[in-house]
């Protein structure tokens, strides 16, 4: 009966866009536990007792919430379901600090891509331009290593079904458009055995890996990071600074944190507000503006 409602729970998230590999892997296991030990439905000890089995209090927690978001769904139909607590393994999930990149950082870092060798090569032009591409317009650099050359369109880049499994038109301004254009012209020449837009020097797509290392190289070189097994910024982290300076520059007349993140959220591909909380970071810029909103507010009240 618990493998039933599992099941049929799981069947329904996927069938509203969730992938729920991972999640659907462990709730899977839970209820193969939990049927061994004669259970036919969420029983608190029984979760905290499989719950307990994972290696470490972060896949505990992790194993925890699976069950309860479960739980909470299960029992609206049948209460004989119990919703465990979670946050009782000790572990609480923190949240790296991102880097926001400056402009001249930014600048520093398409200006070493763009030394990068071989000579002559198409190789530094593909680099300098995708991470371009990645400051000026905050995609994953997953949905940009995925763009194929029919994705480019001339009134922006078609992002197809990626993490939340939605498609999504991202318009760029014309200089992006200018700069890609560019690039796109030399990379026509190139003897290119894919159709994918950022290509390597065998003519194929770009490996993740490939550009994760290239971009570390690049950080170090311009003084951005130390040396290997040392935090510095992330090449996420240009999407962190997108979502920040494009409230940053958001038109006068109230709060940008309140009035122009849904449109934030959509152009960044978010399936819900609160992963584009997520995004931002407190800036001097920022914090004066979401200051001079409430100052107007308590103003404006007091009349």
């Amino acid at each position: 009966m618990l493998k039933q409602s599992v099941d049929a729970y799981l069947a329904l998230r996927r069938a509203v866009g969730f992938d729920l590999k991972t999640d659907g892997y462990l709730l899977q296991h839970f209820a193969r536990f939990a049927s061994d030990h004669g259970d036919t439905h969420v029983q608190t000890e029984t979760t905290l007792e499989w719950a307990a089995a994972a290696p470490s209090p972060q896949q505990r927690e992790r194993r925890l919430r699976v069950v309860a978001l479960f739980a909470r769904h299960a029992c609206a139909e049948d209460s004989r379901h119990e919703v465990p607590a979670i946050r009782v393994f000790g572990y609480h999930r923190k949240r790296r600090l991102p880097h926001v990149y400056s402009p001249d950082e930014i600048r520093r870092l398409l200006d070493a891509a763009s030394r990068l060798g071989p000579p002559g090569s198409l190789r530094p032009h593909a680099f300098k331009t995708l991470f371009a591409l990645l400051a000026a317009t905050g995609l994953r650099i997953s949905e940009a290593l995925a763009l194929r050359l029919e994705d480019v369109a001339t009134d922006g880049l078609v992002i197809r079904e990626t993490k939340f499994h939605k498609s999504r038109l991202v318009p760029l301004h014309p200089t992006a458009t200018a700069a890609l254009a560019c690039y796109l012209d030399l990379r026509r020449r190139a003897d290119a055995t894919s159709d994918h837009v950022f290509i390597s020097t065998k003519g194929d797509g770009f490996a993740y890996s490939s550009v994760k290392k290239t971009f570390l190289i690049l950080v170090r070189k311009i003084g951005l990071r130390s040396g290997p097994g040392k935090t510095g910024p992330r090449i996420h982290d240009l999407r962190h600074t997108f979502a920040v300076r494009a409230l940053e520059t958001s038109p006068e007349g109230g709060s940008p944190v309140g009035r122009h993140m849904r449109a934030l959220s959509t152009y960044l591909g978010h399936a819900n507000l609160a992963d584009t909380y997520w995004y931002l970071q407190a800036t001097p810029r920022l914090m004066r503006r979401v200051a001079d909103a409430c100052e107007a507010f308590i103003e404006g009240g007091a009349q």
